[in-house]
């Protein structure tokens, strides 16, 4: 098992576990990205947060990164998360280890809540991130439309940090160490 950051060229293979999302109301895109738009999100992530890749023998197994909650600066300290696994791969624990090592890491950066948005309802995603610690803060009632019905929206959230009463910036990913970046990758690598 190898947990490491994402790779432009690694695009391809990440939108083809994405791509089964597309049908489902998991996700409130319509149409699968092209691989130069999932490229370049992928090269716009890691510019500011990480954005995780599990692999098994060189086989991608899923992903997860984190991305801006919202524009206005007074966020600047909360993160929203996203992971999408191989359907085949699910009971496996391994959405846990990238949840967990992407927590850790915008932790080091100075992230104090991670949040997430769960199309609703969603069993299996409102599950794990209760199983993750997140807790489900309020639901938006009927806000996407999708495969013929309206879906809500749950959002969840875990404090990741303290809150400090005059916090420091959140560091860019590129401000941590390697050796923070490496210490924290490995561990989730070998845990089971």
């Amino acid at each position: 098992m190898n947990l490491r950051m994402a790779r432009p060229e690694d695009a391809w293979a990440l939108l083809e576990i994405y791509r089964p999302y597309i049908a489902t109301t998991v996700t409130f895109e319509y149409v699968c990205p092209s691989l130069e738009e999932f490229q370049g999100r992928i090269v716009h992530t890691l510019e500011r947060y990480p954005y995780l890749v599990l692999e098994e023998e060189s086989r991608m197994l899923g992903y997860a990164y984190a991305h801006p909650l919202a524009q206005r600066a007074a966020y600047g300290w909360s993160a929203e998360l996203s992971i999408y696994l191989e359907k085949q791969v699910r009971g496996r624990a391994l959405g846990a280890r990238l949840y967990g090592a992407l927590m850790e890491l915008l932790s080091l950066q100075g992230v104090r809540t991670a949040c997430a948005l769960v199309s609703s309802p969603n069993p299996h995603s409102e599950a794990f991130h209760e199983k993750m610690g997140f807790a489900c803060t309020g639901l938006q009632e009927r806000v996407g439309y999708k495969n013929g019905r309206w879906l809500g929206l749950s959002f969840y959230q875990k404090a990741i940090g303290p809150y400090d009463r005059e916090p420091r910036p959140v560091r860019v990913l590129g401000e941590l160490s390697e050796e923070e970046i490496t210490q924290v990758l490995e561990r989730y690598s070998m845990e089971i």
